[in-house]
């Protein structure tokens, strides 16, 4: 069975090195510029430009703000965050922890 990521050191120079970070969406050359779309998707970049025309391999989403707009419900009825995009390279998801507290007054946190 095929591990879901794999590391590749490809050359070292001091204490830089690039590498190939090989994730389920295809490979990311490192290091690497990864853009923010925070609900999955670019402003005023469709994903076809994305992987064509700037070679993105990776774009970092928020879980959080995924959580408030579009939601749970309409990401799981599109098939998915990559479906719902029309996104078929990588993303990094952070867990929206520090927007849960600077975003304060859009929700509720209970011990439940």
């Amino acid at each position: 069975m095929k591990p879901a990521l794999s590391y590749k050191v490809i050359k070292t120079f001091n204490h830089a090195r690039a590498s190939v970070l090989t994730l389920p969406h295809g490979d990311v050359r490192t290091p690497v510029y990864m853009p923010v779309g925070t609900k999955g998707a670019m402003k005023g970049l469709l994903p076809k430009n994305m992987k064509e025309d700037i070679d993105c391999e990776i774009m970092l989403a928020n879980t959080y703000h995924l959580f408030l707009k579009p939601g749970e419900n309409i990401l799981d009825r599109e098939g998915g965050l990559h479906t719902f995009a029309d996104w078929s390279g990588n993303y990094l998801t952070d867990s929206g922890g520090f927007q849960i507290v600077s975003l304060s007054e859009l929700n509720e946190v209970t011990e439940e």
